[in-house]
């Protein structure tokens, strides 16, 4: 092919001139026609890249987005379970040792830290499904686990709770000030009857007191009866709640009503010797599910251990039942 002659016009004679190229400058031009070629080919392959990526590309991109979605809710659970867990350990540390009178835990017995550099290595090797499989079966027992615990501990503050009320509400005095144990007058068990002389069973304690002598409520509860009983003359019966009740006979005044809630220790009522007595007492009875008691087995609060020995040896006297 015939190689084309470029010419141009002088602009002072205004004659067409033939132009002279140098081998530099059409090296120059040829550079530049290459390098405007190079990127433009650059340009065009990583816009064709990115707008149409090849099936292995967009396989990998879409597994990435999923990889980043499913990596977005374990962390939202780990933070939710994070959570619970130091509610957890709040109520650990703040509530349930304080209220036992045990220990808190340290931080780090809370933290549980442990070194496990080679298995955290060891899961780097593990493909992406196994271990989002793997973490996503842990994450779930981890939940049920703690949501079980938390539960436990719940069911363990109303327990505490009810404990420390069922304490309040068992009888745990006497029933009139002896804290010398001068009063103790007949225990439980079968006793010779003052009145018919014959042996027969004694369902309560006696304890010998001055008319007016005040009697106490020996545990917290609600007052189930006030009148007269046949044979017992006065009586006051406390219902304590949890199969407890208490009964106080004998009564010269009686100083609550029915309904009322009582406190351990409220006055309830005045030492007399009404009924089938034979002087001034009061009769003292514990039931529990409907079955008496020996109430020697309930003053656990107001005598010591060497009183509480002392007390059972006078509860063995025979003949000095008032009733």
């Amino acid at each position: 092919m015939k190689r084309l002659t470029k010419y141009r016009i002088n602009p002072d004679t205004l004659l067409l001139e033939r132009v002279e190229r140098s081998i530099m400058s059409w090296i120059g031009r040829t550079s530049a026609v290459l390098l405007i070629g190079i990127g433009v080919g650059i340009g065009f392959y990583f816009l064709f890249n990115y707008l149409f990526p090849s099936p292995e590309e967009a396989r990998l991109r879409q597994q990435n987005r999923m990889i980043n979605q499913r990596m977005q809710v374990l962390d939202k659970r780990t933070r939710q379970i994070q959570l619970v867990v130091n509610d957890l350990s709040d109520r650990d540390r703040n509530f349930y040792r304080v209220l036992l009178g045990a220990e808190p835990l340290s931080d780090a017995e809370l933290a549980g830290q442990q070194h496990r550099t080679a298995y955290y290595d060891s899961i780097a090797e593990i493909s992406n499904s196994t271990l989002f499989a793997r973490l996503n079966r842990k994450l779930d027992e981890l939940e049920t686990q703690v949501y079980q615990q938390s539960l436990s501990y719940d069911d363990l503050v109303r327990a505490v709770k009810d404990q420390s009320n069922r304490m309040e509400c068992i009888p745990s005095i006497q029933p009139v000030m002896n804290k010398d144990l001068k009063r103790m007058a007949s225990g439980y068990g079968w006793r010779v009857d003052p009145v018919y002389h014959v042996r027969r069973f004694h369902s309560g304690m006696d304890f010998t007191a001055p008319s007016g002598t005040e009697v106490m409520a020996t545990g917290n509860g609600v007052v189930e009866f006030v009148g007269w009983k046949q044979g017992y003359g006065n009586t006051v019966i406390i219902n304590h709640g949890y199969g407890y009740q208490t009964l106080y006979a004998h009564l010269s005044k009686q100083l609550c009503r029915v309904g009322q809630h009582v406190t351990r220790g409220d006055i309830i009522a005045e030492v007399g010797s009404t009924g089938k007595s034979t002087g001034p007492h009061l009769h003292y009875e514990v039931h529990v599910q409907g079955q008496h008691q020996d109430p020697s087995n309930y003053y656990f609060y107001d005598l010591s251990p060497e009183q509480y020995d002392q007390m059972l040896r006078l509860c063995q006297n025979a003949g000095g039942m008032l009733d």
